[in-house]
């Protein structure tokens, strides 16, 4: 038997023993889960997080869209929710869902119902518990726009219910304690017309189609668009569309997605966005800041990028601390320099790689494609 299996609690629930978790997210990499717990519904749930030693960690997923797990698995307890978790209810002017249910399940199952206002959630690929989190948000409107409250269970089990004020949403950030697990959520809607919401939703789906990589193997939008910026605007004049690591590529339809193109492992994919945040903050003097979340334990060779990365980071910020931003932007403090920049889209090339360690499976050559036309500039990339 799993030792850590050996010390959790009774549970309704399905318990599994190294699972294979980071195969069942959208990249389709990563290792495997320690512990993966499956609660049959919130009293399962809150029974086991009562009586959860404190000194095992605790990582919730949802349905794996925005998220990479690392090469090396994640320690402890997964928790993922599942369909005792989805169920919706729609109601005259809202909807109240359970945590797993999927966003775009739930912008039907409204639309059915004649409620508008929430169409913008059949663009986002990810469950509403999550988006609850990250406070996400497609095509000009975000979960905050239309949450009432949310339902939570914090690390003893407790129930908390919380209104859409106290949840502190910003742009992809919400201020609740990050041990908290949402498991449901209620949500505003206005009556309409069935054929206008159906409309617009018809209009989100073609624009996504025609936009981003829906068919390939990507997490979604991997940086925040930093403000009064454009992810992929900022991504594409540093050169950095087609780019390729190992088995992993920035999407040459939207350079804002990474992409797992058959091969590419946690370490390819991460080493990849680090590479991509260097050379922006190299052409742009601005630090992307991941949006995908990356959880587990680190491969060496992202733990060497990572940390040379960050002192990178602290030299830089001790150096402009003084001086006037737009001046240092000319000329980057950074002291590890990319080697030869990519010139212009058009023009492929193979670039050293960065200084990783090159193991089994890993791949470190970093080459740029050539680039397609982009559809990108209609303004709905992010």
């Amino acid at each position: 038997m799993n030792p850590l299996i050996a010390q959790l609690p009774p549970a309704r629930g399905r318990l599994t023993a190294n699972a294979p978790i980071g195969k069942q997210t959208w990249f389709g990499v990563g290792g495997p889960a320690e512990v993966l717990f499956r609660p049959a519904d919130i009293a399962d749930l809150a029974g086991f997080l009562a009586e959860l030693p404190r000194r095992i960690p605790v990582t919730v997923i949802g349905v794996g869209s925005n998220l990479l797990v690392r090469d090396g698995g994640i320690g402890g307890v997964v928790i993922r929710l599942g369909r005792g978790f989805a169920v919706i209810e729609v109601g005259d002017n809202g909807v109240r869902a359970g945590a797993s249910a999927l966003d775009r399940i739930v912008a039907f199952a409204a639309a059915a119902a004649g409620l508008g206002g929430l169409e913008f959630l059949s663009g986002i690929p990810g469950s509403i518990g999550g988006s609850v989190r990250m406070n996400a948000g497609a095509y000009g409107r975000e979960i905050k726009d239309a949450l009432v409250s949310a339902t939570a269970l914090d690390r003893t089990g407790e129930t908390h219910t919380v209104d859409n004020r106290s949840l502190g949403l910003s742009y992809r950030h919400s201020e609740v304690d990050p041990s908290w697990i949402f498991v449901e959520v209620r949500l505003r809607g206005e009556p309409g017309d069935r054929a206008a919401i159906g409309y617009r939703q018809n209009e989100i789906r073609a624009a996504r189609e025609a936009t981003q990589p829906v068919r390939a193997r990507t997490g979604g939008s991997t940086f925040k668009n930093p403000p009064g910026e454009s992810a992929w605007r900022l991504i594409d004049a540093a050169g950095c569309r087609g780019l390729v690591q190992g088995g992993a590529m920035v999407s040459q339809q939207h350079t804002n997605f990474l992409i797992n193109t058959g091969g590419a492992t946690a370490a390819d994919l991460e080493g990849l966005g680090e590479e991509v945040r260097r050379r922006v903050y190299e052409s742009s003097g601005i630090l992307l800041e991941w949006e995908i979340q990356r959880v587990g334990r680190s491969s060496f060779e992202i733990e060497e990028m990572s940390s040379s990365f960050a002192r990178q980071r602290r030299a830089v910020r001790e150096k402009l601390q003084d001086d006037h931003f737009g001046r240092a932007r000319r000329k980057s403090p950074l002291n590890q320099p990319p080697g030869k920049m990519c010139d212009g889209l058009r023009q492929a090339q193979v670039l050293p790689s960065p200084p990783l360690r090159a193991e089994r499976g890993f791949h470190p050559g970093i080459q740029a494609r050539p680039a397609y036309s982009s559809l990108e500039q209609n303004g709905r990339g992010h």
